[in-house]
């Protein structure tokens, strides 16, 4: 049962469920287990379904992404495939820009100048064997330019609120005005793997073969069959260093996003990512807090043409914990204002449930209304006005 509590305060967040407005913004968070010490300029830990960070190093100081641009390109990519702007099967002509030869020892999918290449074989090219010659063809097919592309770029930045990123080239090769942070790219990541299922398939794709030249995913952990790695995306320059996101399944349906920057050689990404990944499967579970759809306490409302209304979630809420202290754990939940008043939204967010572990705060859900509830009548409302009086008068 969940104790209610009244408070219009904010409360430390620790997770919380990506698909809503509030992410985890978890920089401190102390489970008391300590995590391992990785060789990286900055890494993060996060768990996809809670949003928790497990662990962190630096994750807010701005990188030099290198080719993890790429997963935003493929992203804007994915998104204008899935509202039907462009077809899988469109045919791309290959112009001067995204020529090949274009981009002289760095990685490409070795596009020929007047090529009419497909888009499906162009977002291969993007995310399997990271060509910024695809990337050029690909940005002026959607965009029309290059620039009109990263802006769209920077727009989902914006909308997915990242802080520590600013885009200003489709592939990575190194700017000083472009930049990111490993929190960033986890959340780039989840977002992928969320919003864009089909996309996110071709991370796990471990080869792609183009112009009879077949070349390799980078992400080698994709062939190790000791954790089940199913993306993302490799980069690096001489100014970045070596960075991986990756993203593995285990422990039932928990999926932890991994992120290392600055590591300093290519195999060391990979060892890296796995001993972080490891770390995080053998000390953590997630568990679903809140099923969608399903009421955890029943409010009365005021001045509307409802009495009562349910408040949950309309989706799916996770928390994650150590290892074996699912039953340890207290809920508790706090509205926003201590008489709610119509009118409400489906979805409107009007306080939180919280979880403790030990005294302490680890986790905050949203609670949302269930079912719209609009203004009633002018003689309920004068009716409701003179009970919200009394109680007032009373506390």
């Amino acid at each position: 049962m969940l104790k209610k509590v009244f408070k219009k305060t904010k409360i430390a967040v620790i997770s919380s469920v990506l698909a809503m407005p509030l992410l985890a913004q978890a920089d401190d968070i102390q489970y008391g287990i300590t995590a391992p010490e990785l060789n990286a300029q900055t890494y993060i830990l996060m768990d996809y379904n809670s949003g928790a960070v497990l662990a962190a190093l630096n994750p807010d100081q701005r990188q030099y992404p290198a080719s993890l641009t790429k997963m935003m390109t493929s992203y804007v990519v994915g998104d204008a495939l899935k509202q039907g702007k462009i077809h899988n099967t469109d045919l791309v002509t290959i112009g001067e820009s995204s020529w090949g030869k274009n981009f002289p020892g760095s990685s490409k999918m070795f596009l020929n100048l007047n090529q009419q290449v497909s888009v499906s074989d162009l977002n291969r090219g993007i995310i399997v064997v990271s060509g910024n010659d695809a990337c050029v063809a690909m940005a002026e097919h959607i965009s029309g330019s290059e620039q009109n592309f990263i802006d769209a770029m920077n727009k989902y930045a914006a909308q997915f609120g990242l802080k520590n990123t600013h885009f200003t080239t489709v592939h990575g090769l190194d700017d000083d005005n472009q930049y990111s942070s490993s929190r960033d790219m986890a959340i780039i990541g989840a977002h992928i793997i969320r919003d864009l299922p089909e996309e996110y398939k071709i991370y796990a794709e471990k080869d792609f073969t183009f112009n009879k030249i077949k070349q390799p995913n980078r992400n080698g952990l994709l062939w190790d069959k000791s954790i089940n790695v199913d993306g993302m995306k490799t980069g690096h320059t001489d100014k970045a260093g070596y960075n991986l996101v990756a993203s593995a399944t285990g422990n039932g349906n928990m999926r932890l996003i991994s992120v290392v920057m600055g590591v300093p050689t290519y195999k060391g990404r990979e060892v890296e990512s796995k001993k972080l990944l490891q770390w995080g499967f053998a000390n953590f579970e997630t568990f679903k807090a809140l099923e969608a759809g399903k009421a955890v306490s029943e409010q009365s409302v005021y001045y509307g043409n409802s009495g009562k209304v349910q408040l949950g979630v309309l989706q799916d809420a996770f928390i994650t914990l150590p290892k074996g202290r699912q039953a340890d754990v207290k809920a508790r939940y706090e509205l926003e204002q201590k008489y709610l008043q119509a009118p409400l939204a489906k979805g409107q967010v009007v306080g939180q449930v919280v979880y403790q572990l030990e005294g302490k705060d680890i986790a905050k859900v949203n609670l949302q209304v269930m079912e719209e509830v609009s203004e009633g009548g002018f003689f309920g409302k004068a009716w409701d006005w003179l009970v919200l009086t009394v109680k007032s008068l009373f506390g």
